[in-house]
């Protein structure tokens, strides 16, 4: 298993790098003056913009440029943020926390609700109660995120006030223990209710499925034969052999969403890594933008990689090759 492991990360870095330096290439190629989206719409004096293009050394060749990154990358210096003026990796520890919190709410929602849902339509497939649910959780996917979110905005915070529009929190709260963990769940409900829609159907569909497709193996005609009850079948056959699919689009959807959910996060004004990307991409702040990406690109490999761990634990027959 070690060996695996290795031989997994060994073969993320030439994509790590490979990502690094296409990401770079793009923002090279995008149109913009950095210094003038720096400081707005005022007037940028010559004496300034030599001061700051020599000390963002932005007049270098780009491969100069590009090999200084990666030499700063090897001792921890993801680059400097002249537009919030403090290290892009501070930054990304700062902001972090938020996005994964937002990220593991949403799929404390949408995990439970698309496997009941799943299982329900997989055991009861072309009735009555599987069409309902298939035609529910096909419409709920259809409807974009950040359409469905400002809609959750508009009615359950504007209309009837129940849920605060934006942010994480009151800008003043003297809330403690048991007490701020609910204010800031009035706050995450609604992001995460919107994550956990697109997530929960795409779950949902895939659940479904994998438990029609596992109700027809041959070991679970064999225990149907031994007189076990339904519930039994799918607590002790259906659900664990159901569940490897699964684990691959969770493990998919996790890695993306911890990279920053910036349509829901701008949206809802979550101070996470999905607004602070568009907030970079806006005024040209390229090393936030390149730090970010890379966060994001080894959120994914690290989760792939206990994706395919889990794997293992879950079907025995992986472990042995067989």
């Amino acid at each position: 298993m070690l060996r695996f492991v290795l031989f997994r990360l060994l073969h993320a870095i030439p994509l790590l790098i490979a990502i690094i330096f296409v990401i770079l290439l793009m923002l090279q190629l995008i149109p913009g003056d950095p210094v003038q989206a720096m400081v707005g719409d005022f007037p940028v004096s010559p004496d300034f913009r030599a001061a700051i293009t020599k000390q963002y050394h932005l007049d270098d060749p780009f491969f100069v440029r590009v090999y200084s990154y990666f030499l700063n990358l090897l001792h921890g210096d993801f680059g400097y943020s002249y537009q919030f003026q403090k290290p892009v990796l501070d930054l990304i520890v700062e902001t972090a926390p938020r996005t994964i919190l937002l990220t593991l709410v949403g799929f404390l929602i949408a995990i439970p609700v698309g496997v009941t849902i799943g299982v329900i339509s997989g055991t009861t497939r072309n009735k009555a109660v599987d069409r309902f649910w298939t035609s529910a959780t096909l419409i709920v996917y259809a409807i974009p995120t950040f359409w469905f979110g400002q809609l959750l905005v508009i009615v359950l915070a504007v209309h009837f006030g129940w849920f605060p529009t934006q942010g994480m929190g009151p800008l003043v709260s003297r809330a403690h223990g048991w007490s701020w963990l609910l204010e800031r769940a009035h706050y995450i409900a609604l992001p995460a209710l919107a994550f956990a829609a697109y997530e929960g159907p795409r779950f949902a569909r895939i659940m479904r499925t994998s438990v029609a497709d596992t109700l027809g193996q041959g070991y679970i005609i064999t225990a149907r034969a031994k007189g076990l009850t339904r519930w039994a079948i799918i607590r002790g056959h259906v659900l664990r052999n159901s569940s490897l699919p699964l684990v691959t689009v969770v493990g998919y959807a996790l890695g993306s969403a911890l990279g920053g959910a910036v349509l829901l996060e701008t949206v809802f004004t979550w101070p996470g890594l999905g607004l602070l990307l568009v907030q970079a991409v806006r005024v040209r702040d390229n090393m936030t933008v390149v730090g970010i990406v890379i966060f994001a690109a080894l959120a994914i490999i690290v989760i792939n990689l206990l994706v395919d761990l889990l794997y293992a634990a879950l079907d025995p027959r992986i472990r042995t090759g067989s």
